[in-house]
């Protein structure tokens, strides 16, 4: 049983405001998609404001939508990522958000009990994007352990 649980972030800039009707498909599934993941298993929290989404909330930038999560595990998240119905909204990501040259989605191990903020967030996309991937600051195809399990590095 590891003491840490895993942190996600992934931002999005957006191609059109939140409120345009290029977004609205994507909108109006929020809740759908914030649903079940609550109801997977290993989810254990998510940024959310009053409205029960993070759209206002906007630290890296105007145009920038944030996901910030904790899950139990790589596994868990990595199955409610691309094998529930949120793989749907995966694949169609370019209808409502601008490509990416940089790492847009990083991972971290967190002390049980530990909520992260987003600046904490933004430090570790900023080490990934600085350092590629390490123990600190990983993604889903460079993943390592948590700090306390036997089984260390990338799979």
């Amino acid at each position: 049983m590891s003491n840490y649980h895993l942190a996600q972030l992934n931002i999005a800039v957006m191609s059109a405001p939140v409120e345009s009707p290029q977004l609205k498909d994507f909108v109006d599934n929020l809740d759908r998609v914030n649903v079940l993941a609550e109801q997977s298993p290993g989810y254990l929290w998510r940024l959310q404001d009053e409205s029960g989404n993070a759209t206002a909330l906007r630290p890296f930038g105007d145009d920038t939508l944030v996901n910030l999560s904790v899950w139990e595990n790589v596994e868990d998240l990595e199955y409610f990522v691309y094998q529930s119905i949120h793989v749907d909204f995966v694949k169609r990501r370019r209808e409502w958000f601008e490509k990416l040259q940089m790492a847009h989605t990083v991972l971290w191990w967190i002390p049980q009990g530990h909520t992260p903020d987003e600046k904490e967030a933004g430090e570790k996309l900023e080490l990934l994007r600085s350092q590629g991937a390490t123990p600190e600051a990983f993604t889903f195809r460079e993943r390592f352990a948590a700090p306390n399990d036997a089984a260390g590095g990338s799979p």
